[in-house]
Parts: C-alpha cells; structure tokens; sequence
C-alpha cells in the first residue's frame, strides 16, 4: 500500500486468503508467541491488533487492526491503521472544545446581533476557531506522516505471517 499517495483520513486496504479463517487466526496466535519485542500481536475472536511497543513506539506510533471475514473456500481480511487510542481521543477533545467554543460564541454573536450590541469580539474568537481547527487538521496530518514507516513495518509483518 503506498501510504504517502493517499487522500483517505484512514489508511485501510483487503486483503483475501484462500485458507479457512480458523487457520488464518492460529497464524497469528502461533506468531504471536514468538514475534519480537517490536511489535505486539492481540488477537480476540475475529479481530487481530498490531501494535509497535518497546523503544520503536512513539506517541505517533499507529496500530493495524485486522477483521477476519469468512467466505467460502477463502478469507477475507480487512485491515485499518489508526492512530494510538489515547493521542485519538485527545484530538477528539481539542475538536469538540473548539466546536464548543465556536458554538458559544455563535450564540453570543446571534444575541449581539439582535441587542444590537458590539460583536466584533464574538467574530474574532470564531474566526479564531476556524484557523484552529484547520491547525489541528494540519497536525495531524503531520503526525500521520511520521507513521508511515511504522505502518510500512506493520503491512510487512502482516505479509510475512500470512506466507
């Protein structure tokens, strides 16, 4: 998967195996108990996680998550990079607190409006919002590309425990 030419926010790609899912899961388990100290492999039911861990992890550090589909005489295999879960749901903070911010100064502005009272401040802070979450568009897009050799290393190991 070239990751560097993509647009999507979430790096995703299928993959399909002409192998009972059953035999396609006992790869992994079976991996997974001698794989190295680079990267951890978790695997519950139908649902796979490979995680970077040891001195290679950053805060930018993504994980592969992989969905077992059966199919008949075959596998699919659905995989999805993401970002580590608790530097996910602080940006989900910083976006909704600005969404929040925006949302209050919108109404302040409305009132303001309707007051006929001053209200160049309440645009300014929402003009402010706007730029802010264009940044955090902008950072996280920079995150995202710190990852991808790490992801590379991911798609790889993937690869290498399917052979």
């Amino acid at each position: 998967m070239d990751t560097t030419n993509t647009v999507r926010l979430r790096l995703r790609f299928y993959k399909e195996v002409a192998e009972d899912i059953d035999q396609v899961r006992k790869k992994f388990e079976d991996y997974a108990q001698k794989v190295s100290g680079d990267f951890k492999i978790s695997v519950c039911d139908d649902h796979i996680w490979l995680n970077v861990v040891g001195e290679k992890r950053q805060y930018w550090s993504p994980h592969l998550h992989l969905e077992l589909e059966p199919r008949e005489n075959h596998t699919n295999i659905r995989a999805l990079f993401g970002p580590a879960q608790t530097l996910w749901t602080f940006f989900m903070f910083l976006h909704f607190l600005v969404a929040g911010v925006f949302t209050i100064f919108g109404m302040i502005l409305y009132s303001n409006i309707g007051l006929k009272q001053p209200y160049a401040f309440d645009l300014l802070v929402m003009g402010l919002m706007v730029i802010v979450w264009f940044l955090l568009y902008f950072i996280a897009r920079q995150i995202r590309s710190n990852g991808y050799g790490q992801m590379d290393e991911l798609e790889a190991l993937f690869y290498e425990i399917l052979k």
